[in-house]
């Protein structure tokens, strides 16, 4: 079997449910992991730069640009000195080479000067805000990652019935 159909779209896009939309550009996956615009910001998981064991949940929420960086048991950054840390314009840099920067200027509903840093446009302050969901959310995207290749259904991904709705 070719991983690849006729009109040389991957099989496995022939058989999602849901629209996947590749990066923008491809990541390197190793400073930041996992980043998302999702419930109302920009949050992610960003590795540590001088331990390897420790990641730093992230996150900038959309519309008031506030900030928050901990560990993922909720120890607050030591770089959050009256401004985003360095964990912060590492998440925001790949979300733009994950989303493109108008997609992630567009949630964070922030202009962005033909140019400019889109983390230099950003003017929040820092707000304390839980790390347990984001970094749950990262854990189960690992475990997807274990899950062998297959064209055929799994069960836990499939969430609406093929057939039409419920009811």
């Amino acid at each position: 079997m070719t991983d690849r159909s006729p009109n040389g779209a991957a099989v496995w896009t022939r058989h999602s449910r849901l629209r996947v939309v590749p990066p923008v550009q491809p990541r390197k996956l190793a400073k930041v992991p996992f980043v998302e615009l999702a419930d109302g910001r920009l949050q992610g998981v960003v590795s540590s730069g001088s331990d390897i064991g420790r990641v730093y949940v992230s996150s900038i929420a959309a519309g008031t640009h506030n900030y928050n960086c901990s560990t993922n048991n909720n120890r607050p950054c030591g770089g959050l000195y009256g401004s985003p840390c360095k964990h912060l314009r590492a998440l925001v840099a790949e979300a733009v080479v994950q989303y493109g920067v108008d997609r992630v200027s567009r949630y964070l509903r922030v202009e962005v000067p033909e140019g400019a840093d889109l983390a230099g446009c950003l003017g929040g302050v820092h707000e304390p805000a839980p790390a347990a969901v984001v970094f749950s959310r990262f854990l189960r995207h690992l475990a997807y990652l274990e899950v062998p290749d297959t064209t055929l259904p799994i069960p836990e991904l499939h969430w609406f019935p093929a057939t039409g709705t419920v009811g």
